[in-house]
């Protein structure tokens, strides 16, 4: 039986082979973090996109947040506008026009000094805005017995307003009284031709300072 001889050759050719196994196994490992450091770059732009998309649609909402913001403010502003409006108010609610400011006729000794509102007795007559009564009672609450029960009311603006042929009082000089309030009945008394409400806008609580009372309340959003 022969020993048998392993050849330095075939020693030599194995270390090689296994060596070159070592490097292939080095070379695969660096390739696949090249691929992977490749793949990382190949998909960053994509984070880059989403974040883009993120920040882009959070300026959106901040550009809607911000229109719906100012709508609520000019809805504010135009209610506050509004308010302001209702500031005054129709002396009475239901009614026919008469007589009209400076229409003349026998039934004035001047040009008639204000707006007739044809109503029936006991209709009930408002403030036309926020006052003092400054005038309440008969003789046309002391302008003379032509506006037989009458009231004058003070306001912020400096200009008055007076209710005339009343047939019923409801309210006493000094009392602050607000847009709308009752403060009387409408009626026939002092010099009338049938029932209605006389209602003028005076820039003195006294005769003779009347103005335009229908252009007035248009000027303040009211349209008789």
């Amino acid at each position: 039986m022969s020993k048998r001889v392993t050849k330095p050759s075939i020693r030599t050719t194995a270390v090689a082979l296994a060596a070159a196994g070592l490097g292939a196994s080095l070379v695969a490992g660096a390739g696949s973090a090249f691929a992977a450091e490749h793949a990382a770059a190949v998909t960053s732009p994509v984070n880059v996109t989403a974040s883009a998309a993120v920040a882009n649609q959070a300026d959106v909402q901040a550009k809607v947040a911000a229109q719906v913001k100012a709508a609520a403010v000019k809805a504010q502003a135009k209610t506050v506008s509004a308010q302001k409006s209702a500031a005054w108010v129709k002396p009475v609610s239901s009614y026919a026009l008469s007589a009209s400011y400076n229409q003349g006729g026998a039934m004035w000794a001047h040009k008639h000094s204000g707006q007739d509102f044809a109503v029936p007795v006991g209709t009930v007559v408002k403030a036309a805005a926020d006052g003092t009564v400054v005038k309440a009672g008969p003789n046309g609450g002391g302008d003379g017995p032509a506006y037989g029960n009458a009231i004058v009311i003070k306001h912020a603006n400096g200009t008055y307003s007076q209710y005339a042929h009343l047939s019923k009082i409801q309210v006493n000089a000094g009392q602050k009284v607000s847009a709308g309030q009752q403060i009387a009945l409408s009626g026939n008394t002092g010099n009338s031709s049938g029932p209605h409400l006389h209602f003028e806008i005076r820039t003195t609580p006294n005769y003779g300072s009347a103005v335009n009372p229908v252009a007035f309340l248009r000027t303040h959003g009211v349209t008789i």
